[in-house]
C-alpha cells in the first residue's frame, strides 16, 4: 500500500479553526509527528500533505490546512489556498473545540464542504469534560446535518472509534473501478505498446503502462510489452490473436499500420479517460476541434508538472499535430499540476492529458468546469487518435457505452 501512486487513494483533509486541534488529530490517528502541533494559534500555515496507509481506510493522503478563520497578514491567501484543496478531497474532517461555540465560520465552511459532496465527519474536541452531545445540542446543529464524535484529544483512547467511523464513510468507488473492466477475462492476452524515447523515464515506465501490467496479472490474463518496432514480430509469434492491444498514444499511426482491423486497438490515455473521467464527453471535445480555426485560444493542461524533454507531448507534438491537421494560427495556452482555471469559458477548447497523475474526483471537476462553461474538452489519447484519422478504431472497445 505504500507504493500506492497518490492518483489511486482516499484524500482526507483535516479542517477547522485556528488552534483546534487538527494537527493534534492527525497525529493521533496516525500515530506519526505528521503535524507540527503548538499551543500558539495559526501554527500550520500551508497545507502539508502526507501519503500513508491507515487502516481500516487502506492507502490515503492526509492534509493538514491552515486554520479557516486566520486572521494574520497572510491569512487571507492560506485560507484561499486551503479552499483551493475542496476539488481533490474525498473526505473531511472537521475539527472544533467545546471551549468554542460553532460560530458562523464553521458553519459557513461545513456548508461549503456539504456543497462540494464531500463525506464529512465533525470531530468534537472535548476540552474539560464538556462532552459533544451537550455540545452540538447548545450549537443547534442537527445530527443530521453532519455525523460527529467526541474526542479528548489529550488521550489516544477514542483513536480506534474515529477510524472506524472514518472507514465506514469512506467512498467506495476508487476501489471498485478498474481501467479494464469488462474488457478482460482469464487467460486473455494483452499486448501493450511501450515506445522507448526521449519521453520515457530513464529505467522505468509510466504510471498508466505499471498500472496496465498489474491490473492484467489481477484478472489473470497474460501480457506481452514490446515498442513499436517489435510489435509486428510479436504478432506473428502468436498462435492466436491478442485480445486487445494497448499502445502509447504517440504510436498510435504506426501501431495502426501493424495491428490488423480484427484486433481491437486503444491506447492507455483513452482507458484512463474511461476509468478516471467521462469518456462520452471527451469523444465530444474531439469532435469540436474541428470548429477551431485561426485566433481559437486552446488550454493545453497537463496534470503533473513533469520536466518538460525537447519533444514533449503538450507543448511540442499535439502543438504540431494540430498544425499538420491544418489548424494554423491557434492561440494555445498551458498550464501545469493544480494550475487548472475554475473558468475556462475564453477558450475554445481544452486539451487535457490522460490525468494519471490526479485524482479521480479532481478529473471529473476539471471536466465538470468545461462542461458547464460550455467549453469542449479532450483529453490527449482521444485528440491524437481523431487527428490520425482512427478515433473510431479507437474507441471500438467501447462503442456500447457510447451509445
Amino acid at each position: 500500500m505504500d507504493q500506492t501512486p497518490k492518483a489511486n487513494r482516499i484524500y482526507i483533509g483535516f479542517f477547522g479553526r485556528c488552534n483546534a486541534g487538527k494537527s493534534t488529530l492527525i497525529n493521533m490517528l496516525t500515530g506519526q509527528s505528521v503535524a507540527l502541533v503548538s499551543a500558539v494559534a495559526g501554527t500550520t500555515t500551508d497545507p502539508v500533505s502526507k501519503a500513508m496507509e491507515i487502516l481500516p481506510l487502506g492507502p490515503v493522503v492526509i492534509t493538514d490546512t491552515a486554520g479557516v478563520d486566520d486572521t494574520s497578514e497572510l491569512g487571507a491567501l492560506r485560507i484561499a489556498k486551503t479552499r483551493e484543496l475542496l476539488p481533490k478531497m474525498n473526505m473531511a474532517v472537521y475539527v472544533v473545540r467545546t471551549d468554542t461555540p460553532i460560530d458562523d465560520t464553521d458553519r459557513e465552511w461545513l456548508a461549503l464542504l456539504k456543497e462540494q459532496k464531500i463525506a464529512t465527519l465533525l470531530v468534537v474536541n472535548e476540552i474539560r469534560g464538556f462532552g459533544a452531545d451537550a455540545y452540538i445540542g447548545a450549537s443547534r446543529l442537527e445530527a443530521a446535518e453532519v455525523p460527529y464524535i467526541g474526542a479528548d484529544l489529550s488521550t489516544k483512547e477514542q483513536r480506534r472509534d474515529i477510524l472506524d467511523m472514518l472507514g465506514k464513510m469512506k467512498p467506495t468507488d476508487e476501489e471498485t473501478r478498474t481501467l479494464l473492466e469488462g474488457l478482460i477475462e482469464p487467460k486473455d492476452v494483452i499486448v501493450l505498446v511501450c515506445p522507448i524515447d526521449s519521453a520515457a523515464p530513464k529505467g522505468r515506465l509510466i504510471l498508466p503502462q505499471v498500472q496496465m501490467i498489474r491490473e492484467i496479472l489481477d484478472y489473470r490474463g497474460m501480457s506481452f510489452v514490446v515498442q513499436t518496432e517489435e510489435l509486428a514480430a510479436l504478432l506473428d509469434t502468436l498462435k492466436e490473436p491478442p485480445k486487445m492491444v494497448i499502445t502509447d498514444s504517440q504510436a498510435f499511426e504506426a501501431v495502426a499500420e501493424i495491428v490488423p482491423d480484427s484486433i481491437p486497438m486503444t491506447s492507455f490515455s483513452i482507458l484512463m479517460a474511461r476509468f478516471k473521467g467521462k469518456l462520452k464527453e471527451l469523444v465530444q471535445g474531439a469532435n469540436a476541434i474541428k470548429n477551431l480555426h485561426p485566433g481559437s485560444r486552446v488550454l493545453i493542461s497537463e496534470g503533473c508538472t513533469h520536466h518538460r524533454q525537447c519533444d514533449d507531448i503538450g507543448t511540442v507534438k499535439i502543438p504540431r499535430w494540430l498544425k499538420t491537421a491544418g489548424y494554423e494560427g491557434l492561440e494555445l495556452e498551458w498550464t501545469s499540476g493544480g494550475g487548472f482555471p475554475a473558468d475556462v469559458s475564453p477558450y475554445d477548447v481544452v486539451i487535457h492529458c490522460g490525468a494519471c497523475m490526479l485524482p479521480r474526483r479532481e478529473v471529473l471537476r476539471r471536466i465538470d468546469v468545461a462542461v458547464q462553461d460550455g467549453v469542449p474538452i479532450v483529453n490527449y489519447g482521444v485528440l491524437i487518435a481523431s487527428l490520425h484519422g482512427i478515433l473510431d478504431r479507437a474507441l471500438s472497445p467501447f462503442k456500447d457505452e457510447l451509445v
